[in-house]
C-alpha cells in the first residue's frame, strides 16, 4: 500500500492535498481534530530536521579536494559566489517588497529581538559554540552550523572509508526525512485548514504573494545574474548558453524537483558540450550540494518574511550576515526535495525567532512547494551545467585558447540530433 502511494507523484499529492486542506477549512472550520495532522508532521520535521543539516554540511566538506588539475577551482569559486549573490538579490528584493504572514498562535517578538551590534555578536558567538550533542537536541542551528563546518574540515583528512560511512550516514537520514516529506499532503490539508479557521482567507494569500516573490527572484537571478557573472569571465554574450542549460537541464529538473535525479542529464548535456570528462564528472555530482542559489534566495526571502511578520527590525549588519548564513548553510540541501525549507529554523534564529514560529512558515513552504520547489531546482540544476561550462571557457580564454560558446551550444545541439534521428529509424524499422 505505501509502495503505491510513493509511487504517485509528490506534486500530485500536495496539490490534492491543499485541494483537500481548503475545502475542509472552508465549510467545516470547527473540525479542529484535522490540525494534528499538520501538527504531526511540522513535529516530524522539527526532530529530523537538525540532524539532516549537520550530516549533509558535513558530508559536503569533508568531500572538497584541492590541487586537482582541471578547472574544479573555478567551478567551485563560482558555484559559491552565484550562491552568495543569489542570496544578497534575495534580501534586496526582501527590502524593496517587505512582505507579511499570518502565523496561526504567533506572538509579537519585537521586544526580544537583538538590540545592538553588541548583542548579536555576543548571543552568535555564545550560541555558535556550543555543546554540539545539545545543539541537536534542542535545535540549536548556528552551533549545528558551526560545528558541521569545523568536523566536516577535519574528515577531508579521513581515509576515504570514513568518508564514505558519513555519507552513507548522511543519505541514510537523508532517506529519513524524504519519508517525512511523502506524508507532506496529510500535513497540509492540516496546516491549511487551521490557517483558513483562525486566519480566514486573507491570511493564506499572502502565501501567493510570497510564492511570486520567490519565483520572480529566482527568474531574476538566472536571467540577469548568473549571465553577467557569465560575461564577466568568457567576455562572450552569455545567453546562448544560458538558455540551452534552461532548456536542456532546468525543463526536467522543474518537474522532477530533484537535482540528483537530473544529474545524468548535465553529465550527458556536458559530453554534448565537448568538456573535460576530468572536470564535469566531479563538478556537476557537486553542484548538488555545493551550487544551492535557489536554496540561498528561499531561505533568505522566507526568513525576512517571517522577521517581518514578527515585527523584528532588520538591520544591514544582520541582513548582511543572514545572506552568508543563508549561502553557507544552502550547502547540501539542493538534491533534496523540499530541503531548503528545513534550513529557515537556522536562519530566523538569528533574528530571535522561536523554533516553533519559523516551523509554521516552514509549513507554509510546503504549502507553496509545489512551484517554489521546482522552479528552484531547476535553477540550481540547470546552473550547475552553466557554471561548469562557465569555468572551462574561462580558463581556456586565460590560457590563450578562447571558445566560442554559441558555436559550442550550436554543436552540442546537432549532437542530440544526430543521436535522436538513429532512434526514430529504429522504431520506424520495429
Amino acid at each position: 500500500m505505501y509502495r503505491r502511494y510513493k509511487d504517485v507523484s509528490l506534486i500530485l499529492k500536495i496539490v490534492i492535498g491543499i485541494v483537500v486542506g481548503a475545502v475542509l477549512g472552508v465549510l467545516v472550520p470547527s473540525w479542529s481534530f484535522i490540525d494534528i495532522l499538520g501538527k504531526l508532521f511540522v513535529g516530524a520535521l522539527k526532530a529530523i530536521a537538525p540532524l539532516l543539516v549537520f550530516l549533509l554540511i558535513m558530508s559536503a566538506i569533508s568531500k572538497y579536494r584541492s590541487g586537482s588539475k582541471n578547472h574544479f577551482g573555478t567551478v567551485i569559486v563560482l558555484y559559491l559566489s552565484a550562491t552568495l549573490l543569489s542570496s544578497v538579490a534575495a534580501v534586496a528584493v526582501s527590502y524593496l517588497f517587505p512582505i507579511k504572514l499570518v502565523l496561526p498562535g504567533a506572538m509579537k517578538i519585537a521586544e526580544s529581538a537583538p538590540k545592538d551590534l553588541g548583542t548579536v555578536v555576543s548571543d552568535l558567538l555564545t550560541n555558535a559554540v556550543a555543546n554540539p550533542i545539545s545543539a541537536l537536541v534542542e535545535g540549536n542551528y548556528l552551533a549545528i552550523l558551526f560545528w558541521s563546518l569545523l568536523i566536516g574540515a577535519g574528515l577531508r583528512l579521513a581515509s576515504g572509508t570514513t568518508k564514505k560511512v558519513v555519507t552513507e550516514f548522511a543519505e541514510t537520514v537523508s532517506s529519513v526525512a524524504q519519508t517525512v516529506i511523502q506524508f507532506a499532503p496529510f500535513g497540509i490539508v492540516g496546516l491549511l485548514h487551521e490557517s483558513l479557521s483562525k486566519t480566514g482567507v486573507k491570511g493564506v494569500m499572502a502565501y501567493g504573494q510570497l510564492l511570486i516573490l520567490l519565483v520572480a527572484t529566482m527568474v531574476f537571478v538566472y536571467l540577469i545574474v548568473y549571465p553577467f557573472m557569465v560575461w564577466l569571465l568568457t567576455h562572450q554574450n552569455p545567453y546562448p548558453l544560458t538558455f540551452w542549460t534552461l532548456k536542456v537541464s532546468g525543463i526536467p529538473a522543474f518537474f522532477t524537483r530533484s537535482g540528483a535525479v537530473n544529474i545524468p542529464i548535465n553529465l550527458k548535456a556536458c559530453e554534448d558540450l565537448g568538456l573535460n570528462k576530468e572536470s564535469y564528472a566531479i563538478s556537476i555530482p557537486l553542484g548538488g550540494s555545493a551550487n544551492s542559489g535557489g536554496a540561498a534566495i528561499t531561505v533568505s526571502i522566507m526568513t525576512l518574511a517571517t522577521a517581518n511578520t514578527m515585527g523584528v527590525h532588520v538591520s544591514i549588519f544582520l541582513a548582511l550576515l543572514l545572506c552568508f548564513l543563508s549561502a553557507i548553510s544552502a550547502t547540501g540541501v539542493s538534491g533534496i526535495a523540499g530541503g531548503s525549507l528545513l534550513l529557515i529554523p537556522m536562519a530566523a534564529s538569528l533574528f530571535g525567532i522561536s523554533n516553533d514560529i519559523a516551523m509554521q512558515v516552514v509549513g507554509i513552504g510546503f504549502i507553496i512547494g509545489v512551484v517554489q520547489d521546482s522552479v528552484e531546482t531547476a535553477v540550481n540544476s540547470a546552473s550547475d551545467l552553466l557554471f561548469t561550462a562557465t569555468a572551462e571557457y574561462a580558463d581556456d580564454r586565460r590560457d590563450g585558447h578562447p571558445i566560442d560558446m554559441r558555436a559550442a551550444v550550436k554543436a552540442a545541439n546537432k549532437v542530440k540530433t544526430k543521436v535522436a534521428k538513429p532512434i526514430e529509424e529504429e522504431g520506424e524499422r520495429i
